[in-house]
């Protein structure tokens, strides 16, 4: 279990950052970008619980759980000897995921356009953290090009933000209070 005493350590005050296994990097490293991305998705789906209750909160409780392991899997890079078994996102996960996508939008009416976000204040922020799971996913495949990431963290990101925009969806009392776009509609 982590046990945190001290806040501030200083380690990184020169523009570096330990990785799990103790290696130090750069704090822009493509994996550092990746976690901090997922981190600040984190953050931005505990906003959208503020306006949730019941089984979306407790799904999006288990989501931000699920955050910190893929936080922890990104920060985790692949070695022949780890010295603990590593954190990892699992295909369960994934699964869990594909079943609330499933569950949630079986309810909604299928989509004639675009949807601006918007709409009740949980979906706003359900579609504000579905855009910071994509820019995480997008860190992740960078860093798959140059280093080896569990392809079921990509599929958990993939299916995240997906499922976050059914869940806004949902909260837009089921897609009815959705803003739609107009294509074109200012153009004069």
């Amino acid at each position: 279990m982590v046990q945190l005493t001290r806040i501030y350590t200083r380690g990184g005050d020169k523009g570096k950052t330990s990785l799990s296994d103790g290696r130090r990097v750069v704090k822009h490293d493509l994996r550092v970008a990746a976690y901090g991305t997922v981190d600040e998705a984190n953050a931005v789906i505990g906003l959208a619980r503020q306006h949730t209750e019941g089984e979306v909160d407790a799904l999006l409780s288990r989501i931000q759980n699920d955050l910190f392991d893929l936080g922890a899997d990104l920060a985790t890079p692949e070695s022949e000897a780890p010295k603990y078994p590593p954190l990892r996102i699992v295909a369960a996960q994934v699964d869990a995921l594909e079943q609330a996508i499933d569950h949630y939008n079986g309810a909604l009416e299928p989509l004639k356009s675009f949807i601006l976000p918007g709409g009740t204040a949980a979906s706003a922020w359900l579609h504000f953290a579905r855009t910071v799971v994509r820019r995480a996913e997008r860190e992740m495949t960078a860093l798959a090009e140059t280093e080896s990431v569990n392809a079921d963290a990509i599929r958990y990101a993939n299916r995240l933000s997906d499922l976050l925009f059914v869940l806004a969806r949902a909260l837009n009392d089921n897609g009815k209070a959705d803003v739609l776009w107009v294509p074109g509609q200012n153009r004069g």
